[in-house]
């Protein structure tokens, strides 16, 4: 038997919308203005004090501490975030309660909330004589000022993210999936592992990505409740703008560069293990 002779993959595409080549070139131009410019300048300015002196600055003690606090810290705020996040979201997708709009629109509010104004909010609101945080003290946990502080933050920023990306594919499932997985004997476990969790994976993912991302390199809503004790909750991003402060503009460079490569190889990662679930799952 022969095989059909599939069709050879053109670089041009048709398309209902003339002008590929003028669309095209401004699709590269902003990339490469916007982006990728910006970038190179950075590693251009970074690569002054060499790799010696990049190498130097990445183990500096302080500066390791904050790498550990910014990037551990945004792992587990993001994980925390994509759970609470796909919660949500399917809450205000599948049930039906008076004021869902309103929750709905609720959980846009950290995209539009100016980040110091959120960071003066939380640190007033876990502070040991605010709401939450003097009934934290109670219990002896200590959410303010502290790196719990930053998690709360991150988790703030970051649930956003994670609700946006998942809500939009659970709209998309289809209900008699679920009944027919439970006429056919399937338990609720059951079904929402093999029925409703495979086709949120990749959005999941996504979602995580986008929050650990933005966790990264939130300055704003953590310096006011992180207390930013140098070892303890200080975050690199600080670290960047004390050092542009002390006006050595090649130490910025290098920790920003630093952070950017640990972000670039995280982010990898994570599309990798999104394109594997793709293909494993079978959904695109």
């Amino acid at each position: 038997m022969v095989e059909p002779v599939k069709p050879r993959r053109r670089f041009r595409q048709r398309s209902v919308i003339p002008g590929f080549g003028i669309t095209f070139g401004y699709t590269l131009t902003c990339l490469g203005v916007i982006v990728l410019l910006p970038l190179a300048a950075l590693v251009v300015k970074a690569s002054g004090l060499g790799f010696s002196g990049i190498w130097e600055v990445a183990t500096d003690p302080r500066v390791a501490s904050a790498l550990r606090v910014s990037f551990g810290v945004s792992l587990l705020a993001a994980l925390t975030a994509s759970i609470f996040g796909g919660i949500v979201a399917w809450v205000l997708t599948r049930y039906d309660f008076p004021g869902r709009k309103l929750a709905d629109a609720v959980v846009d509010l950290p995209f539009a909330l100016p980040t110091a104004v959120a960071g003066i909010a939380l640190a007033s609101l876990y502070a040991p004589n605010g709401l939450v945080g003097e009934q934290l003290a109670k219990v002896g946990i200590e959410a303010a000022y502290t790196p719990v502080g930053i998690f709360i933050a991150m988790v703030f920023i970051g649930l956003p993210f994670a609700v946006r990306t998942v809500q939009p594919l659970i709209a998309e499932i289809d209900k008699e999936v679920e009944e027919a997985s439970a006429i056919l004997g399937a338990s609720r476990i059951t079904t929402l592992m093999r029925v409703v969790l495979p086709p949120l994976i990749p959005a999941v993912l996504t979602g995580f990505a986008l929050a650990f991302a933005r966790g990264v390199g939130e300055y704003g809503s953590i310096i006011f409740i992180a207390g930013n004790l140098p070892y303890v909750s200080e975050i690199a991003p600080l670290l960047i703008v004390i050092k542009l402060s002390e006006f050595d503009y090649a130490g910025a460079s290098a920790i920003a560069v630093i952070m950017l490569a640990i972000s670039f190889v995280t982010l990898l990662a994570i599309n990798l293990i999104q394109a594997w679930s793709r293909r494993r799952f079978g959904y695109v």
